[in-house]
């Protein structure tokens, strides 16, 4: 992949995690965090809506040849996912308190509609 693509793949994913954030806000969810880093992975939405806080992965496949958006959640992201949202309760003991619950915010293009699976995790 040239960087050309990459810079392309790289705004379009952008422009759907934000579409997912006002997802998420439309729904009453006040968004914390976005791309929270850690070495061990990456939480792209953290948001909370009275005691729930939801940890939100978000997906962008525009091919179904390898299964879409849900497929791309393997096992060892799942894994990356959980123990990034452990190492932010640890350091965040006012969220540790709250509800947690895993959502995928799926896209199968850039332009299609957004998919919210809650729960999945």
């Amino acid at each position: 992949m040239d960087a050309v693509r990459a810079s392309d793949r790289a705004a379009l994913g952008a422009q759907v995690e934000e579409r997912a954030a006002q997802l998420l806000q439309q729904a009453g969810f006040r968004i914390l965090l976005r791309n929270y880093r850690w070495r061990g992975g990456e939480l792209d939405l953290v948001a909370q809506r009275g005691d729930l806080l939801v940890i939100g992965e978000v997906r962008l496949r525009s091919s179904r040849r390898f299964g879409g958006p849900a497929a791309s959640i393997s096992a060892s992201k799942r894994h990356r996912i959980r123990l990034t949202t452990q190492h932010l309760l640890a350091r965040r003991p006012r969220l540790a308190r709250l509800n947690v619950r895993f959502d995928a915010l799926l896209a199968a293009g850039a332009e299609q509609p957004l998919e919210w699976l809650q729960g999945v995790m």
